[in-house]
């Protein structure tokens, strides 16, 4: 009996861009099948570059060939105020710099706010190859998308445009086939089982922060940081995870942990379902939370998201 002939490869970078709050994560999520980037109904929950690796079977020609499409789910563009909102901002440029597919995408219900159109603008310039995706087009009626279109689309050349729900999937097949059909021929970078290059600690921290995000109000989330101080593997298969939320002020750290540490056992539980069923075992979760003035202006906590420090 002999092996069946393997089919031929595409593997390349598509950077996802937009506007904060646009659907980026939530998107790649939705096409990975799985929680690669954290999601919340906040604007710019992620913070620095995130790849799912996705694979796909497209249909080239008279053949099928097997596509990674290396999709990089970057920072929402915006205007930065802090050090750490410069470091975000410029890791999604870098990710479209690096990348051999730009995709623009856009908020259909915000529509060409002025944050789009200077994304747009920029994009413009680049005379890099872009697509434009509009997104969450099931909460606009029908006859406002063509408009919407076609005004972008005037500002940049776009060599695709597509219309999707990535909340519902609508228009995500055919998003995911012409991906994988445009990215370059080539063997793969990442082992085909992989779902991202995120290491473990890294996963652990964000997914704590989320929680952070979907369980406190107002300031509170962008003033907090995750870092995954150890992360243990023990005899029974499980491991041990100890992360330490750092905090700007007095006032957070009484949110954080709440009264009589309601809030922050409840933070660390749902963290810890989320990581069991990411890293498909046993984990345990020990969180703390310190007071650390100024740390969105501190090199070193940048660098531990995986950031570059623009000083």
């Amino acid at each position: 009996m002999t092996d069946e002939p393997s089919l031929p490869t595409r593997c390349g970078f598509v950077a996802v861009l937009g506007a904060p709050n646009a659907g980026k994560s939530t998107l790649m999520n939705a096409l990975a099948g799985a929680k690669l980037s954290i999601v919340s109904p906040k604007a710019q929950t992620t913070r620095f570059r995130v790849m799912g690796i996705l694979m796909h079977d497209v249909a080239i020609g008279d053949h099928t060939e097997r596509a990674q499409i290396l999709m990089v789910d970057t920072p929402g563009i915006f205007a930065p105020k802090r050090r750490l909102d410069r470091a975000m901002v410029q890791a999604a440029w870098t990710g479209a710099e690096d990348s051999d597919l730009t995709v623009l995408l856009v908020d259909a219900k915000a529509g060409l706010n002025d944050r789009v159109r200077e994304i747009v603008a920029t994009l413009a310039q680049t005379k890099r190859r872009c697509w434009m995706v509009l997104n969450k087009t099931d909460l606009v009626a029908g006859p406002l998308l063509l408009p919407l279109i076609e005004t972008i689309s005037s500002l940049a050349d776009f060599a695709e445009v597509f219309m999707v729900s990535a909340r519902t999937g609508d228009g995500l097949p055919q998003l995911l086939d012409a991906l994988a059909a445009a990215i370059p021929p080539g063997p793969y970078l990442y082992p085909e089982d992989d779902l991202t290059d995120l290491p473990d600690r890294l996963l652990a921290a964000e997914i704590v922060r989320e929680q952070i995000f979907l369980q406190t109000h107002e300031e509170v989330p962008y003033a907090a940081h995750v870092e995954t101080e150890s992360f243990a593997e023990r005899p029974d298969g499980s491991v041990r995870i100890d992360a330490t939320i750092y905090v700007s002020r007095p006032s957070h750290k009484a949110i954080l942990i709440g009264e009589g540490g309601a809030r922050i056992r409840s933070i660390g539980q749902k963290a810890r379902l989320v990581l069991g069923g990411l890293l498909e075992r046993p984990v345990h979760l020990f969180l703390n939370v310190k007071e650390r003035a100024g740390w969105d202006e501190k090199g070193a906590h940048l660098r531990a998201l995986g950031l570059d420090d623009p000083g």
